[in-house]
Order: C-alpha cells, then sequence, then structure tokens
C-alpha cells in the first residue's frame, strides 16, 4: 500500500451500508464531495451531509447500483460477505476504486484504505495501519491533534514568506534556509498558536538572524 492524496471534488463516493462503519465512512466523504450511500436502515447514526437511500440490493442488483452512480470509489461496509464482494466485483468491473472494510491485511490491487487524518487548514496528517488496526489509528491521531495545533497557520505564512523572498536579491539556498529557520523557530509557533506576538514580525526576525547566521 502506497499513500497517496486523492482530489476527488466533482466526482462521487458510493457506500454500501449504514451501520456504524458506513456512517463514518460517509461523514469524512461527504465533507469533500457527493457521497450517497445505500442501506436498508440508517437508524440514528450520523452520516454528515451525505445522501442517504434505503434499499437493500441483493449480490445481483448491485453493478446496476454501482452503473447508476458511477462512482470514482465505492465503499462496501454491509455485514452480508455475499454483497459485499458484490460490490468489490461491481467497482472493478466499472473502474472505481474500492474499499473493503469489512477485511483487514492482505488486499487486491485497486484496493484503498481511508486512514485516520488530523487536519488544521491545508495542513493534514494520515495515519493507517493498512487496515489491520484501526484503534491503533485512532490513538495516535489523539496523539498528533495537539503536535498539529498552528500548522495550517504556519503554511500560509510560510508560502507566503516564499512568494516575498522570491523577489530578493537572497540565493535559492538562502531563501531556503530562512523557510526552514521560520517554519522550525518555537517563538513563531508560539505567536501562531497563542496570539500574543506578531507571526510575521517573528518570522522576519528569524530570517535577519539566519542572515547574520545567528540561527
Amino acid at each position: 500500500m502506497i499513500p497517496l492524496v486523492h482530489d476527488f471534488g466533482g466526482e462521487t463516493i458510493l457506500v454500501f451500508g449504514g451501520g456504524p462503519v458506513g456512517a463514518r465512512k460517509a461523514r469524512r466523504f461527504a465533507r469533500e464531495t457527493r457521497t450517497v450511500v445505500v442501506s436498508p436502515d440508517f437508524a440514528d447514526r450520523d452520516f454528515g451531509d451525505a445522501e442517504q437511500v434505503r434499499a437493500a440490493p441483493v449480490p445481483e442488483e448491485v453493478a446496476d447500483w454501482v452503473a447508476r452512480f458511477e462512482p470514482a470509489l465505492v465503499v462496501a461496509a454491509t455485514n452480508d460477505t455475499d454483497v459485499n464482494d458484490a460490490v468489490v466485483a461491481a467497482a472493478r468491473d466499472a473502474g472505481a476504486l474500492v474499499n473493503r472494510a469489512d477485511r483487514s491485511g492482505e488486499r487486491d490491487a485497486g484496493s484503498v484504505v481511508v486512514p485516520a487524518t488530523v487536519d488544521d487548514g491545508d495542513v493534514s496528517v494520515a495515519i493507517t495501519t493498512g487496515g489491520a488496526s484501526p484503534a491503533l489509528s485512532k490513538y495516535l491521531r489523539e496523539r498528533i491533534e495537539a503536535e498539529l495545533d498552528g500548522a495550517g497557520a504556519m503554511a500560509e505564512l510560510t508560502a507566503e514568506i516564499r512568494a516575498d523572498l522570491k523577489t530578493s536579491d537572497m540565493s535559492p539556498t538562502e531563501r531556503r534556509d530562512a523557510v526552514r529557520a521560520v517554519a522550525r523557530n518555537p517563538s513563531v509557533w508560539k505567536a501562531l498558536r497563542s496570539g500574543d506576538a506578531n507571526p510575521r514580525r517573528e518570522a522576519a526576525r528569524v530570517i535577519r538572524d539566519t542572515q547574520r547566521g545567528e540561527i
């Protein structure tokens, strides 16, 4: 399994199964793109902004559902192995990616694992155990959340600094070293997280010190 970041903008995600796992997957995908959940029962679970279609397709009907929505990714999250088998087969025939939620370990080509993620602005950290231990992924995600605080703001700040420095007389190496110094400086992080100081002013000080060889 090779981690990749995939843009599903304008695509459809089709989830078979309205249980706790299907609901969790639907919430995650519905934040980014159109997501449809097909299930005979939705209980009181939270599916986010996903569309809910009440139906209980048998294995022979699954391919028609996939053809109807033309999804980029299909999630097999029912409690029926035969239906999940049919979902995987239909997704492959349609050229769609497939996430099978009832199996871990070895996976077929074209399979995807939905990682646990931590987001802060444009910064995302994904954690996966290859589907072997969702509990461990959740634990690691909780540990990382505090560390990631302010990372989105840091990404914005360093992007602005990179753009500004490109118009300066600094060499590419000096620009790279300056941006790295800002990204690693505790005082800049503190300013971004607390609001007690001006992050841009702190960053300018760090860059001056870098040019002087003081960092």
